[in-house]
């Protein structure tokens, strides 16, 4: 096994454990087993796994929202997480390359007259989205005319949607396809309005953030071309995401 620099590691884990920020906002990424209340999934697999190349002991502490996880690694509370890459969180971010893409897409209720992406972006169109996630800042970004609508989380968007709020629901694909399962008259837009890059994140805070994102990159690419990723969708049963290239 590869030596790996002690320096490295105790600006990785200061506390000598692996803190680990999991997003529970992202069905695909994580979610709670509901028999332990344990958080499961493709990223959990992936931080065992860096435990184990490292040596280091790993903690699991789970998030509601993407916000919430960026937010504590950006406090130093967590040592890695898994989030979409984007370049405002970049600022005190610092990322690997992605290991899984994932598409974000609209919904609308079945009567409404907007049938494609390219009507969303009109004045007088509320589009209602988690608040701080990689949809949120994408389109706060990008949408020029429409007005947005921000939910507590992604998980809130379609019950916030169908309580009245906007007449577009923005998110992750499967989760609003899972949500809209609890109402009728919903309807996808086909297509999507983004791929979103999800990537392992850590505090540019720390002092060998450089060589421990370098070394986070050759672990990841190996988990790529070894099949793991894969293996760890398969294994969770995800669908609409793909390892990235």
């Amino acid at each position: 096994m590869k030596t790996i620099d002690p320096a490295m590691i105790a600006s990785f884990a200061p506390t000598g454990t692996l803190r680990v920020g999991i997003n529970l906002g992202n069905p695909i990424l994580a979610n709670e087993d509901p028999a332990t209340q344990q958080p499961q999934g493709v990223t959990i697999d992936i931080a065992h796994e860096i435990g184990k190349r490292t040596g280091l002991p790993i903690e699991l502490i789970p998030f509601k929202t993407a916000g919430n996880t960026v937010d504590a690694v950006k406090n130093g509370d967590v040592d890695l997480v898994f989030v979409a890459i984007d370049p405002v969180r970049g600022a005190d971010i610092s990322y690997t390359p992605a290991y899984i893409q994932i598409e974000g897409a609209y919904m609308v209720k079945s009567n409404s007259p907007i049938k494609k992406n390219e009507q969303v972006d009109v004045a007088g169109n509320e589009i209602v989205v988690g608040k701080g996630s990689a949809y949120d800042l994408y389109l706060t970004r990008e949408i020029k005319s429409a007005a947005i609508l921000r939910a507590a989380s992604s998980q809130a968007v379609v019950d916030d949607f169908m309580s009245g709020k906007g007449n577009v629901a923005a998110g992750v694909k499967q989760q609003l396809e899972s949500d809209a399962k609890r109402y009728q008259g919903l309807r996808m837009l086909p297509g999507r309005f983004m791929e979103i890059n999800q990537a392992i994140g850590i505090p540019k805070a720390r002092p060998q953030y450089q060589k421990t994102t370098v070394y986070l990159t050759e672990v990841i690419t190996q988990l790529k071309q070894s099949g793991f990723i894969a293996q760890a969708m398969q294994r969770h049963h995800i669908e609409g995401a793909k390892v990235a290239d």
